[in-house]
């Protein structure tokens, strides 16, 4: 009976033991990281880095034939977009990896689906963990981004000051943003080269906050060899503003033209030009100045390639919008495919503070000529310059105001 009894025991023993190994087998996260920040706590991390590296490991080997972009997805909350992902597997452990930097102050959904299975079959229990990326809001995709903290870098590393002449760096519009970059109105200047690479592209955005001084009549707040790249500009009175560039035919040609918002309400159907499809009518609010003068605007102008549609928006609103499909049939801006460098080839340095570079510049006139320190050199501050080569949403634009106006 004893020998009998010892018996069960050793068989309930084994099947406990066996039941124990056979759990242990179940596929399991263990671990959630991104760096050094876990992305698997009670609490979900608001400063997870907007280039991050993720790495999920398991309790277990998994199988990796079905570590899958199906099976790994992440999402942008606030538009339900996928970001693509490299993903790959090393016995218990799976990287994920972004193929493009994240937006910043943004929140993102990522989830491991149950088709990922460990090297025995065994299923994952499908599980979804949310981080939000360091910073305030901007989209992802960003190309070029001047803080100004204490310095003139980019902070994507690709497009780094040649010189920067006669820059303060002074506190911005609120603590969160920091330091803004001072300019005097006469010689303040930072130059950044290869400056055609900003301009060569057929979707186009570009996004920053100024605050110009109302003391110096006309504002030349940044240029790429003027309208033969790109330039923004305030007017003298403060009537108005724009965006000028050169536009690519696709035929090897080009010409410019102007996103002017004189903030009077003009379009195509009340006497405006005939491409003109908005312009938000200021005149009761003090025009244009009201925005500009004296005081801290976001604005974002924008070509989109697919609709032929130049947009301006100032503190996240629509300004002023153009179709070039409505240009005169005869006119070859119909034909519009994008942005084109024309400027100089021996000058293509784009510069924070004028409308073109003082070296070899493109246009000769007088008032075009960085020595004299009477012309349009900007006075006041520029901060949080980003270039897109992408169009950006109402939505993006709208998220991006708010989130920097806190």
């Amino acid at each position: 009976m004893f020998k009998n009894l010892l018996l069960g025991i050793i068989a309930v023993s084994f099947f406990f033991t066996s039941c124990k190994k056979e759990e242990e087998k179940d596929l399991t996260l263990s671990e959630l990281m991104a760096g050094d920040i876990d992305l698997n706590g009670a609490t979900a991390p608001t400063n997870v880095p907007v280039d991050p590296v993720i790495t999920a490991t398991f309790s277990t080997d998994v199988d990796p034939t079905t570590v899958t972009a199906s099976n790994i997805t992440l999402t942008q909350d606030y538009d339900d977009s996928s970001i693509p992902l490299t993903v790959s597997a090393s016995g218990n452990t799976v990287t994920i990896d972004p193929q493009e930097a994240l937006g910043s102050g943004t929140l993102y959904l990522l989830n491991l689906g149950s088709g990922l299975l460990s090297t025995d079959g065994k299923p994952l229990e499908a599980l979804e963990r949310s981080f939000t990326t360091e910073g305030t809001f901007a989209p992802s995709g960003v190309i070029a981004y001047w803080n100004f903290e204490d310095d003139a870098d980019d902070q994507t590393g690709t497009f780094m000051p040649s010189d920067v002449i006669d820059i303060d760096y002074e506190a911005s519009r609120n603590s969160a943003a920091g330091m803004a970059a001072t300019f005097n109105g006469s010689t303040s200047l930072i130059r950044i080269p290869n400056g055609d690479n900003l301009s060569n592209t057929d979707d186009f955005a570009l996004s920053f906050w100024v605050n110009a001084d109302s003391t110096k009549h006309g504002q030349f707040v940044m240029g790429l060899s003027a309208w033969f790249g790109f330039q923004f500009e305030i007017a003298g009175d403060y009537s108005a503003c724009k965006l000028a560039a050169q536009y690519d035919f696709g035929d090897g040609s080009s010409n410019s033209d102007d996103l002017w918002f004189p903030g009077n309400g003009e379009t195509k159907d009340n006497g405006g030009w005939q491409g003109w499809t908005f312009c938000a009518d200021l005149r009761d609010e003090g025009g244009v100045k009201a925005l500009l003068a004296d005081k801290w605007a976001h604005i974002v102008c924008m070509y989109n390639s697919s609709t032929k549609v130049g947009s301006m928006y100032i503190n996240g609103e629509l300004m002023k919008a153009q179709d070039f499909n409505l240009w005169p049939d005869d006119d070859p801006k119909q034909g519009i495919v994008g942005l084109k460098f024309a400027g100089n080839e021996g000058n293509n340095t784009f510069v924070f503070g004028f409308i073109q570079d003082y070296n070899d510049p493109t246009l000769s006139d007088d008032w075009a000529n960085y020595s004299n320190p009477a012309n349009n050199h900007f006075k006041g501050q520029l901060d949080d310059v980003r270039f897109f080569h992408k169009v950006l949403t109402e939505t993006e634009i709208g998220l991006m105001y708010n989130s920097e106006n806190q």
